[in-house]
C-alpha cells in the first residue's frame, strides 16, 4: 500500500506583532490542516487567521504551565501528520534560520522524503531594533552585527570575551536574560568602553514590549534593574545610545506575558 504523502511548512512568524507576517506564511495559515507552534508565535496570529477546522498543536519548548516538548516529539508528530497526508505548517517565532532547531527538522523530512517548504521571518533582533529606534547598524557607530546566545557561558574562551568588549560591532544576544548579570560583569572586568550602551528589550514588538537602557558605566555603578522571565533580547553598542533620540513608541510596562495569554485555546503535544 503506498503512503500518502502530506508537505510541511517550516515557517518563520516573526517577533510578536502578528503584523509582522510574510504574505506568504499567511498564506498557508490559511490553508495548513495543522499547525505546530512554538510558545514565541503570537497567539493572535493563529486565532484570526488559522482555518476553523485547523488543528493547532503548542509545541513550546517551555511556557508557564510547565509543559515542555521535547525537539524529539516535534519531529515524530510532524513526520506523523505529514506522511497521514496533512498539510502541516511548522510555526517558529522569529525566523526559521536563527537559533531555532530546524536543522533537526530537515533531517526528519529528509530522512522520511516528505516534501517542504521554509519560508524566512522577521527576527527577533529586527524586530526589536525597529520597534525601540535603534539601527543595528549606522555611520559612525557600528559597520557590522553579530547575533550570538549564551546558552553555555563555559565554553566562551577569554579571547572570545576580550573581542566581544573591544569590538565596536553591535552584539545582539538571543536568550541570555537569565545570564545578563555574568554577561554585563564580564565584560566590565575585560575592560569595556564605559559610554558603550546596552538595551535590554523584553517582549519586542508585543504590546507589552518594555525597553531598558543603561551605559555600562551605569551598570558598574547600581547595578542592573530586575526583571521577570519573559522573552529578552539583549543590544550592546553605541548604537544603542541612539535609542533616546528616536524611539517612536510608547511603551506599556506591564508585567504580563503576551505569549501565555491566549494559550488556553491550543491543544498540548505534552499533558
Amino acid at each position: 500500500m503506498k503512503i500518502k504523502k502530506g508537505k510541511v511548512i517550516l515557517a518563520g512568524a516573526g517577533p510578536g506583532d502578528p503584523d509582522l507576517v510574510t504574505v506568504k506564511t499567511l498564506r498557508y495559515l490559511q490553508q495548513a490542516d495543522v499547525i505546530l507552534t512554538d510558545r514565541l508565535v503570537s497567539p493572535v496570529l493563529i486565532e484570526q487567521n488559522a482555518r476553523k477546522d485547523a488543528h493547532i498543536v503548542y509545541v513550546g519548548k517551555q511556557c508557564s504551565k510547565g509543559i515542555h516538548t521535547p525537539q524529539s516529539d516535534i519531529n515524530a508528530l510532524m513526520a506523523e501528520l505529514a506522511l497521514k497526508g496533512h498539510l502541516v505548517l511548522r510555526l517558529k517565532g522569529g525566523d526559521v534560520s536563527l537559533f531555532s532547531n530546524v536543522l533537526d527538522e530537515l533531517e526528519t523530512l529528509k530522512k522520511y522524503h516528505i516534501p517542504y517548504e521554509i519560508i524566512p521571518g522577521v527576527s527577533a533582533a529586527f524586530g526589536a531594533a525597529a520597534y525601540t529606534g535603534i539601527p543595528l547598524t549606522a555611520r559612525g557607530y557600528s559597520r557590522g552585527v553579530r547575533f550570538l546566545t549564551l546558552y553555555d557561558l563555559g565554553t566562551v574562551k577569554h579571547t572570545q570575551w576580550q573581542d566581544w568588549a573591544e569590538t565596536d560591532d553591535t552584539l545582539v544576544f538571543y536568550m541570555s536574560g537569565q545570564k545578563l548579570e555574568e554577561l554585563t560583569q564580564k565584560l566590565i572586568r575585560i575592560g569595556i568602553d564605559p559610554e558603550k550602551g546596552i538595551a535590554i528589550v523584553q517582549q519586542a514588538t508585543t504590546p507589552f514590549q518594555k525597553t531598558t537602557i543603561r551605559s555600562f558605566y551605569e551598570i558598574n555603578r547600581k547595578g542592573l534593574p530586575g526583571f521577570g522571565y519573559v522573552p529578552t533580547l539583549i543590544i550592546i553598542g553605541s548604537v544603542v545610545n541612539l535609542h533616546k533620540q528616536y524611539a517612536w513608541i510608547k511603551e506599556n510596562h506591564a508585567a504580563e506575558s503576551y505569549f501565555d495569554n491566549h494559550k488556553n485555546t491550543f491543544q498540548y503535544a505534552a499533558g
